[in-house]
């Protein structure tokens, strides 16, 4: 099933607050650049609509929260999202997930990591584009604090049983740690859209969360 068109996003809403791009980001970037009071900073790769960002920064106020995507169309309609809920401890960045993560983000310095539903490139020969693959888990691992965790979530369960194969590589991250699904209270009480979907469908999702040690 194909995605859904996105509504249109108010011409007068300011972004501003809400959206970067990755190629204007400077060498020397801090999240305390952005955020000024130091809270516990978690990243989300591949933030789709935005129903992520948006349910987390309202259920943790005292975190802040990053969510990297690579679509342009998306990451703006995902601030736009931040936007009308005058979010505080929440952005956008449209980009490459894996060259924020490498490039920008210092070591020991993230409390969680979000992967949900990532793009499962289906043929063979196309694997190689995953986003977990081993560099980005060597970074995972790098920009976690200790006790900081990486939460992975997909459809898919060979994607899931190859990349917790992958992980078990990984010296300091310990787990899987089972998530155990939860009622959904409302039409938008899940993780992402995806996860909505999937879940109407009746089908299952593959749930794990690592903790660096």
């Amino acid at each position: 099933m194909g995605r859904r068109a996105l509504r249109k996003i108010d011409p007068e809403l300011d972004l501003n607050n809400h959206l970067r791009s990755l190629d204007e980001l400077p060498d020397s970037w801090r999240a305390a650049d952005w955020f000024c009071r130091g809270g516990p900073l978690e990243i989300e790769i591949g933030s789709g609509k935005g129903l992520f960002m948006v349910s987390a920064s309202q259920l943790r106020p005292a975190h802040d929260f990053v969510g990297v995507e690579v679509s342009a169309k998306y990451a703006r309609f995902a601030a736009a999202k931040l936007a009308r809920c005058r979010s505080e401890n929440s952005i956008m960045i449209h980009g490459d997930g894996l060259r924020f993560l490498h490039d920008w983000v210092e070591d020991s310095s993230i409390l969680a990591v979000h992967v949900y539903f990532p793009d499962p490139w289906w043929k063979k020969r196309h694997r190689r584009r995953r986003i977990l693959n081993a560099s980005f888990l060597r970074d995972v691992q790098r920009v976690l604090r200790t006790e900081g965790r990486l939460h992975f979530w997909t459809d898919v369960e060979e994607y899931f049983r190859a990349t917790l194969d992958l992980i078990g590589e990984e010296p300091d991250l310990v787990g899987p740690y089972e998530v155990e699904e939860s009622p959904a209270e409302h039409d938008l009480d899940y993780r992402t859209h995806f996860e909505r979907r999937t879940r109407i469908q009746r089908a299952p999702v593959y749930r794990a969360e690592f903790v660096k040690r």
